[in-house]
């Protein structure tokens, strides 16, 4: 799975996109790895990977480091798109 796949899942599990929860962990006062990922346990029911996925865009914005060459992880565009999934119109018949 992408990193990019991370984040939409986790808008469609919680329905926020990933700068709705750069807002709300700033609201909060929210920086710390540990805070940050106690919040998003608790609050959204997020599992280890996904929370992780989340806190790198809120302290590091949408950029990454590519760190996989090959295979499902391999995400080599190194920008996040933190404004939600694009959804698609469909066509009608």
């Amino acid at each position: 799975m992408s990193f990019q796949a991370y984040l939409d899942n986790v808008e469609e599990k919680t329905g926020k996109t990933p700068k709705q929860f750069i807002a709300e962990a700033k609201k909060k006062k929210l920086t710390e790895f540990k805070d940050l990922m106690n919040w998003l346990k608790t609050d959204y029911g997020l599992g280890t990977g996904h929370a992780r996925a989340i806190i790198h865009v809120i302290q590091h914005g949408d950029t990454f480091t590519l760190k996989h060459t090959t295979g499902t992880h391999r995400d080599d565009s190194g920008k996040l798109k933190l404004d939600g999934k694009k959804k698609t119109k469909k066509k009608s018949a």
